[in-house]
């Protein structure tokens, strides 16, 4: 628990507003640039905290069950492409819903460079400050194996949560922020290279493999041709997972996972950071604001173009539940252009007073990830407890999706503004 003195919302013409010096999402949130000496305050990348928390709340709203209120309205083009955006893409393809975890990875790049320059400026030698980042890593897979299995009678071990996903790259990914900007180039470059090869070799399945083996049933679309190494549960990471996972205490052996998301999705993610790395440094900068705006414009379009056309020749399906190349190009571009919005918006137009109820959230979000996954059921049953059990059935079973999420959200959102009222943040 950390206690802030200052307001951060005033509104400036450049990156700075004064704030708390909040403990947050891993590295994201701790963006402070380098100080001259400890009594001035550390000015903070405010569109990037707005960011974070619209991401955050995104992802605790569940997608306001809208995923499920479209299946009531199957002839509807408009309610189809709501209902597609609100949920992860059954494999291949990329939604609104599958860019939440690239966001959070990308963000933890972007908030590196002010991290290691305020450490620096404080005198923590090299060892401090990769210990601490090594102790953060640990901390994070430890809570994600944690919270995955709040609900079960035994250790869940498992490694895809966005959580764990940070924890197992950020050590790599700390290593080679101190290098120059060519070599995160050519680290992301390689990165990329390497997965793809690796995944091309991996050999397909025989002649008459057996499909309900790995949970695909005969209604399931496979892919075909050069595409089919990166088929669900058939593919390199799942190869592996079905060694990795069976190292730990398990009630059954594990054959594969019904989502097909694989502890080594963790390895090109580390691109999706490093590229973060790359945006906090140039935001960093004392570049004009519009030029700033201008690169990662630039950078977004590129990521979405380079990253669709790898689909589209053939190279490497859009899969976000193992994290392929492509996907990482093109998910980044994405998350580059949101980012490039909010930085428009906050840091070029001085408009931060409308994101105050975001920047509460992106203050604390280690806090409201935490409590969504713990306390969800517990809000949901006490909402019915005290207002009725048919209170989220007032407008109809249709809408009772959207009214149960939304309403729990509300309290999650109060719970952090509370919090944030108190100069209460929360990190690991």
């Amino acid at each position: 628990m950390q206690c802030g003195l200052n307001s951060p919302f005033e509104e400036k013409n450049d990156f700075v507003g004064s704030i708390p010096r909040p403990l947050s999402f891993m590295e994201i949130g701790n963006n402070n640039p380098v100080v001259s000496a400890p009594a001035v305050k550390p000015a903070r990348l405010v569109s990037l905290d707005a960011m974070r928390g619209a991401i955050m709340v995104l992802m605790a709203s569940a997608g306001l069950g809208l995923s499920e209120i479209s299946r009531h309205f199957p002839n509807s083009a408009a309610w189809q492409f709501i209902g597609f955006h609100c949920d992860h893409a059954e494999w291949r393809g990329c939604s609104l819903w599958d860019l939440i975890q690239p966001a959070f990875m990308f963000m933890v790049g972007v908030a590196l460079p002010w991290s290691m320059a305020n450490r620096q400026a404080k005198g923590e030698p090299l060892g401090k400050i990769l210990g601490h980042a090594l102790w953060r890593s640990v901390l994070l897979v430890l809570l994600a194996v944690f919270l995955s299995s709040s609900w079960s009678k035994r250790t869940e071990w498992g490694f895809n949560n966005v959580l764990a996903q940070i924890g197992l790259g950020y050590p790599f990914l700390f290593l080679v922020a101190f290098r120059s900007t060519r070599v995160l180039w050519w680290s992301a470059f390689g990165i990329l290279l390497a997965y793809w090869v690796a995944f091309a070799a991996h050999p397909l399945p025989p002649p008459g493999f057996d499909w309900t083996s790995v949970g695909l049933g005969p209604d399931w679309r496979h892919l075909t041709g050069f595409a089919a190494h990166w088929e669900k549960n058939v593919n390199l990471a799942a190869a592996f997972d079905t060694w990795f996972l069976n190292l730990f205490p398990r009630n059954a052996p594990f054959v594969f996972n019904a989502g097909g998301y694989q502890t080594l999705n963790f390895v090109p993610s580390i691109v999706t950071m490093i590229y973060g790395v790359l945006a906090g440094r140039m935001l960093k900068s004392d570049l004009p604001v519009p030029d700033k705006l201008k690169r990662l414009v630039v950078a977004g379009v590129a990521g979405v173009l380079l990253g669709a056309a790898l689909d589209l020749a053939g190279i490497c399906p859009i899969v976000k539940r193992i994290w392929t190349p492509s996907f990482a190009l093109f998910s980044t571009g994405w998350v580059v252009l949101i980012l490039a919005a909010f930085v428009a918006v906050i840091d070029w137009r001085g408009r931060s007073r409308w994101a105050f109820p975001l920047i509460v959230v992106g203050l604390n979000p280690i806090t409201l990830y935490c409590l969504w996954q713990l306390s969800s059921g517990f809000i949901r049953e006490q909402i019915r407890t005290h207002l009725g059990q048919h209170v989220f059935t007032s407008f109809g079973e249709v809408w009772a999706p959207m009214l149960e999420r939304g309403s729990v959200l509300i309290v999650l959102w109060l719970i952090v503004w509370w919090m944030h009222r108190r100069k209460i943040f929360l990190r690991i």
